[in-house]
Order: C-alpha cells, then structure tokens, then sequence
C-alpha cells in the first residue's frame, strides 16, 4: 500500500537516473525459507498476510488515495512550463508566484530566466516576506533592492507582502498553532504558485514546497511564531524542540491552504544546485548532487516526499541525507500527512517525451 506506491515510484525515478532498487527490493527466495525454518504453516502465513493487507488498507483509506507527482528532467524555462501544463490548473483571479529571493552574494535562488515565462503565462506578481533574522532582506527597502538586484522586477511585478502589516488566519486541528500570521497583502491574491527551490536546510532538514509556504508566506512576527512552535510572537527564531518546530511549520501551510482553498493553490519544486544550505545563506556549499529535474503537484506533502525519495536514490548524496537525518526533516512531511494537508503516498508520472 503506502510504502509499496512509494517504494514503485521511486522505483520509477530511480530506472530515470540509472540506479537500481533492488537493495530494497524482498528476495522472494529468502522470503521461502524463512517461513519454512520458522515453523509457520500455509494457513499462517494467508492469516498474517490478510491482517497485514487489512491494516495497509485502513491505512491508505486514512491518508486518502496516492496523489500525482509530475516529473520532467527538463529544467529549463520551457521544462517549467509543461510541468504546469501538466497540473491543468487554471488560475480564477489575481495569482500569487511565490520564491524566494535568495540572500545575496551567491545562493541558489531560482534565476529569473528559468521562472519567467511561467510567471509571465500566469500574469502572476511575484510575491515574498521579509526576514525574521537579519541580512539583507529583513527590510522592505533592501528586500525590494534584492529583488531588483537579482532580476525579479524585470519579469514580473513584486510585491512584499508584509510591507504594509500582517493578518492572521485561523489554524484548526493543530496541536502547535492556533493561527498563521501572514503578510497584509496576502488577502489580495485569489490563486497561488508555490515555487520552490528543493535543497537542504540548517534548520529544517531540507527546504521545499511546506518550507516555502510555512516560512516564506508568514510575516516577520509569523516566522518566528511558527519557529517558536507558537510559542512567541517575537525574539529569535531558534527553538530548543526540533520536532515541536516541525509541527508546526505543518500546521501553518495546513492553515493556509484551508483558508485559501486547496483548490486555488499548486506547488511545483525545481531540484536544481541541490546544495545542503538553502537560499537564505549568501554562501551556500556547492551541491555533490547533480540536478535531478522538475517535480510538480497539487499536494505539497507528495511533491516534497517524492523530492525526498529521490535525493536518497541520488549519487553523491551523502552530505544532503546526513543534512536530512540529523534534523528529522521528514517529521515536518509526517506531521503534515496527520494534519490532513496531504499524502506521503504518491504516483509519479514522467511526463518527458
């Protein structure tokens, strides 16, 4: 059930980049001789196997059936562009594009050239927050000189959408937040593109489609609410509970979505400079990774799995899974799917000619 649909996709992914799954693939041999040296009879083996599949069920029948993941190893402006085809989203009212800028000199934020015709095909205005942490975009006047800097206001119009306040958003169902605090001009976008560049994290694990929302979309007051586990509204973003942390960057894209409308929002995460630092780190380590492709869905909890699946089946990995492992980054995707924003369970589909 769930891990078989994730365990095929990856599967699928990993005959894409020419490793195998076979290492976790059961050798139906062993599985023969094992059962035969433990005394187990045929009758055992149907009743255990009934109960296994039961439970799988009643799994799968929870979390909801497999979403789809679009993959194209295109990355390229055109590669972007069919990924969104794919998704057959037509957008309703004022679109929302959202990246991050990238904290200069020198991090891996999405280039302008790749994200421009699909921000362009949309009429969509590319929106971001200020930081909670200093550097050069915790003002609006720097941010705004980032923005320019790195040819984002050549493409589209900008629009910081903290600079005239916040607004708070209910969160239900969580056990971390009881609202999300989001910049003013949030309010003035019907649909959304959750754009993002899929990379390691110093704090999360690793940073995608949940990171770009949970972080990117909340004000100054907002990020350190969410990284505060709800616990304050201001002071640093550092927090003792790692997985509390967590929890609560999921409840806050949980709360998001619910106001917005699932319906109203599609992410897409690009896997290019795959480097275990994000975007917010003006010096990033250069990838040991090389650029895998172009994941697109509606359920960010599936696309960001899925991105995960792959870095693990990646050559050169080892620093990005270490990176991963050491901050429990997939309890963010773990504590999404139990909050009902989406489904750890997927079906890739390649979309590639």
């Amino acid at each position: 059930m769930k891990k078989t649909m994730i365990l095929s996709a990856v599967c699928t992914m990993a005959m894409l980049l020419s490793t195998g799954c076979s290492a976790n693939e059961p050798d139906s041999s062993s599985q023969e001789n094992n059962s035969a040296t433990s005394g187990e009879t045929a009758e055992d083996q149907v009743n255990e196997n009934t109960e296994e599949t039961a439970a799988a069920d009643a799994a799968e029948t929870q979390t909801g059936e497999a979403s789809t993941v679009y993959f194209t190893s295109d990355i390229s402006a055109s590669g972007l562009v069919k990924i969104y085809d794919a998704l057959a989203w037509t957008p309703q009212g004022n679109v929302a594009v959202k990246i991050s800028t990238g904290e200069p000199p020198a991090s891996n934020y999405l280039r302008p050239e790749l994200i421009g015709d699909l921000v362009q095909k949309v009429d969509g205005t590319i929106v971001e927050c200020n930081t909670a942490y200093g550097g050069s975009r915790s003002s609006s006047a720097m941010h705004r000189q980032v923005a320019e800097d790195h040819g984002f206001t050549a493409i589209a119009d900008f629009d910081l959408m903290d600079e005239e306040g916040e607004v708070e958003w209910p969160v239900t169902g969580g056990s971390r937040l009881d609202k999300v605090i989001v910049g003013s001009h949030a309010e003035n976008y019907n649909d959304w593109i959750i754009l993002s560049h899929f990379k390691g994290h110093a704090m999360a694990g690793f940073g995608g489609a949940i990171k770009n929302v949970g972080i990117g979309i909340s004000s100054a007051s907002g990020k350190v609410y969410v990284h505060s586990a709800g616990t304050r509204t201001s002071g640093s973003i550092m927090h003792s509970d790692q997985d509390a942390w967590l929890e609560a960057l999921a409840e806050m894209v949980s709360g998001f979505s619910d106001h917005v409308g699932k319906e109203h929002v599609i992410y897409i995460n690009v896997m290019n400079r795959l480097s275990v630092d994000c975007d917010c780190d003006g010096n990033p380590a250069e990838p040991d990774i090389h650029d895998i492709g172009i994941l697109g869905s509606t359920d960010p909890v599936a696309l960001d799995q899925a991105c995960v699946d792959l870095i693990y089946q990646a050559e050169g990995n080892e620093s990005l899974v270490r990176r991963m492992e050491s901050l429990h980054g997939i309890h963010a995707l773990e504590h999404a799917e139990e909050v009902g924003l989406g489904s750890r369970t997927y079906e890739l589909v390649k979309i590639d000619e």
